[in-house]
């Protein structure tokens, strides 16, 4: 049997305050899916080639002390794991974390951002041509990475993801695509650990490892200070056990 490649990808956790624990976007993943059909994920795909165009970095926020500490533990992927975080969660949620040209956060309420959207997804427009048309900056400096995980060898689609955490834009509403994913909701690490143990809420081994780090946090605020001050990334590369005949 041929193993799989491992693809590079990116994650982005978006979270939101709420009471009694904050609660973060989570996309259902079509049952037609090879990898985690009908699962809930957070936003997030594979890196592609353009997510590493140098001349993106023209669209960068400056990074702040915590984005160069996680910028030296990305490594020289740095860039194409931000932009393809940002990319893939505009194309699964529709939010878009950048900012407009007076340095605000987008206010995607009142931007016509359904076309480009399809066309980022389909490859006939990048990232950078949608940031030059619309004079946005991609807000890297909001964007905190977390950790790294790595699919186990035997699964038919193999993943080298890192995964970000940021808080969600005020002023965006999220939607998912109807293809990819079919449902979108907010729901607190606990609900969805709790709804998980219940067999109500599908979750791959990594997002629930995931969930069950984020769970020890009880707000954003403490959510975002643990994000944007660790200084150890993990990297988690975690085997299948084997099964072991019966001795006789």
């Amino acid at each position: 049997m041929t193993e799989q490649p491992i693809r590079p990808a990116a994650t982005v956790i978006i979270a939101r305050a709420a009471a009694p624990q904050y609660e973060i976007l989570m996309l259902r993943r079509t049952n037609a899916a090879v990898f985690a059909g009908g699962m809930y994920v957070f936003p997030g795909g594979k890196i592609d080639v353009a997510d590493a165009d140098p001349e993106l970095i023209n669209y960068f926020s400056p990074l702040g002390a915590p984005q160069r500490r996680q910028q030296k533990a990305l490594g020289e992927a740095w860039q194409s794991c931000w932009v393809a975080g940002i990319r893939e969660t505009f194309e699964e949620s529709g939010i878009l974390l950048a900012y407009t040209q007076d340095g605000a956060l987008a206010d995607t309420r009142d931007m016509e951002l359904d076309q480009a959207r399809a066309e980022i997804h389909d490859g006939s427009l990048t990232l950078k041509a949608l940031c030059a048309r619309e004079q946005l900056t991609l807000a890297i400096d909001q964007i905190h990475y977390f950790n790294r995980w790595v699919t186990p060898a035997g699964r038919p689609r193999r993943f080298d993801t890192r995964f970000f955490i940021t808080a969600a834009p005020l002023k965006q509403l999220h939607r998912h695509d109807g293809a990819e994913t079919t449902e979108s909701l907010w729901i607190s690490p606990a609900e969805a650990l709790e709804r998980n143990s219940n067999d109500d809420f599908g979750m791959m081994t990594v997002t629930i490892k995931q969930l069950e780090t984020l769970n020890q946090y009880q707000s954003l605020k403490s959510l975002l200070r643990m994000a944007s001050t660790q200084t150890d990334f993990p990297y988690y590369a975690p085997s299948i056990p084997v099964s072991q005949p019966p001795s006789s």
